[in-house]
């Protein structure tokens, strides 16, 4: 796929109009087809090892001994980070805290206010030392790394393909096809059998 970038309005990269200044904007231009062609073809290819995904969802700890806070799947904040991480507008000169912070406020279904500037530094602090992310030297505007680009991809699809289907199929029964309802009940039946071969049928019927 051939992928071409027009740059309307040079000071949208902060550069002053005048052909002096072409060469400078055919390499600004070059670094942006070459991080979204990244992006394509990490989309193709998201896959991860059992080993890179507990990686990122359980606490580690780095080389140089600093802690790692997990980033666990599921989580409303977590999930809501990871897709706004795949906003292609972040690909042509990345994003700060400010402007990462506004779309994960608005995913989590909150405001700025709720969604505090400190919070967005702890993410970011969680998401540098995952290795999912870096910040460019001398500034405060982070990008995604390959890696971090498999993995918010990863748990985006997953949540939205995956797990969102299905705990929507299991909370209504409307619409669920026949075989997908049988397995459900073959799970249901199944919990059933294990609950009571532990003596918790009491403890469940209570529940």
């Amino acid at each position: 796929m051939r992928t071409e970038t027009t740059i309307n309005d040079p000071n949208d990269f902060a550069v002053n109009k005048g052909l002096k200044h072409l060469t400078h904007l055919q390499t600004i231009a070059r670094k942006i087809n070459r991080r979204l062609l990244e992006v394509e073809r990490v989309s193709q290819n998201c896959v991860l090892s059992q080993e890179a995904i507990e990686r990122v969802v359980r606490p580690t700890v780095t080389d140089d001994g600093q802690r790692a806070p997990g980033l666990p799947f599921g989580d409303l904040r977590v999930m809501a980070l990871m897709a706004a991480l795949t906003l292609f507008s972040h690909l042509p000169n990345g994003f700060s805290n400010r402007s990462l912070r506004t779309h994960v406020a608005q995913l989590v279904g909150g405001s700025d206010q709720d969604y505090s500037a400190a919070k967005m530094t702890y993410d970011l602090r969680r998401l540098r030392l995952k290795g999912l992310i870096v910040r460019r030297e001398g500034t405060h505007r982070y990008f995604l790394t390959p890696h971090g680009w498999r993995v918010a991809l990863l748990f985006t699809r997953l949540n939205a393909r995956v797990f969102r289907p299905l705990w929507a199929a299991t909370d209504q029964d409307d619409g669920i096809p026949r075989p997908l309802r049988q397995a459900f009940d073959r799970v249901d039946k199944e919990v059933d059998r294990i609950l009571d071969a532990a003596k918790l049928t009491t403890a469940k019927k209570a529940a």
